[in-house]
């Protein structure tokens, strides 16, 4: 099984191959194309917009996490830690939100 930590690792090495992270506002801008580009394959999976279908619906959604990916590289945050702690967060405050 593949990590989190491995996999954001990946990501740093093949970002550093091809020759270093854009600045924070390109990766940033990136997150929102990538994000818009996933949110269109929703609707299309969901039939609200034409047809769509489960592989385009997984490509664009490895494409939002790759650029989340930049961005944690960018700013050197473990995404594995940063996750384990809104889980907590939202196991904590919303415990009693929905009985």
């Amino acid at each position: 099984m593949i990590f989190v930590n491995e996999l954001q690792k990946k990501v740093d090495e093949l970002i550093k191959e091809f020759g270093g992270y854009w600045e924070p506002f390109e990766m940033l801008a990136a997150v929102v194309e990538e994000l818009g580009e996933f949110s269109r394959e929703m609707l299309r999976y969901e039939n609200v917009k034409e047809k769509g279908n489960k592989e385009k619906l997984e490509e664009e959604f490895g494409d939002l996490l790759f650029t989340l990916a930049c961005i944690a590289n960018y700013y050197d945050l473990d995404m594995y830690s940063t996750l384990n702690k809104s889980i907590s967060k939202y196991s904590n405050r919303d415990k009693t939100r929905w009985i």
